[in-house]
């Protein structure tokens, strides 16, 4: 019911009030609240204003895009799964290494990541691991001291697992579970989000 329609009822509710006995105006008020008590809560209660930017209507709608996004991500990467490796490999015709397939995926979506793994490292933001979502960078070290070795792409994480795809020098561009890895799941350093501005 739009906003005219609205202050309509309420109007010819007051005007009724005031033209019959109070028991006919309580009756018409509680039959008002029961079939329509939106009205008057519609009435008293400010909206935003989904055209403005920053509103829940345009941020959902951003959400969703970044959602989309990252999604087409996956997938692409996904087509590239059995891809052998290569040392500073950076084309599916030639192989990859590890940096050298992510920044050729998300190249593909005009996200400029440089084809080092220590420089991938520090680009884009940071976020706890249990928010990494589909595209976000996962950076490894074989201890504290010791400098970046190797970063996937992940493509699943539901808290319980954390699912990227990677260029591995052994096996090319798998698909692994982090957390149930006994050799990558200690050597997780940080999760990296290339995607967002």
């Amino acid at each position: 019911m739009d906003r005219v329609a609205k202050l309509f009822i309420m109007t010819l509710f007051r005007y009724l009030l005031a033209k019959t006995s109070p028991r006919w105006g309580i009756l018409l008020f509680i039959v008002l609240l029961t079939s329509q008590c939106n009205i008057i809560r519609d009435l008293t209660t400010e909206r935003p204003d989904s055209s403005k930017p920053g509103t829940t209507s345009s941020t959902s709608a951003a959400a969703r895009k970044e959602l989309a996004l990252r999604q087409d991500i996956v997938d692409f990467a996904k087509k590239y799964q059995g891809t052998h490796y290569l040392y500073a490999g950076k084309k599916p015709s030639t192989g990859f290494d590890c940096s050298g397939f992510t920044s050729y995926v998300l190249g593909n979506f005009d996200i400029s990541l440089s084809p080092s793994s220590r420089d991938q490292a520090l680009q884009g933001k940071e976020k706890p691991l249990a928010k990494a979502q589909p595209g976000d960078l996962v950076v490894f070290r074989r201890s504290a001291r010791e400098p970046v070795f190797h970063v996937a792409l992940v493509i699943f994480n539901d808290g319980k697992k954390l699912e990227v795809i990677h260029s591995t020098s052994s096996r090319g561009v798998v698909i692994d579970d982090l957390m149930t890895s006994s050799y990558w799941k200690p050597k997780i350093n940080e999760i990296r989000d290339v995607i967002k501005p």
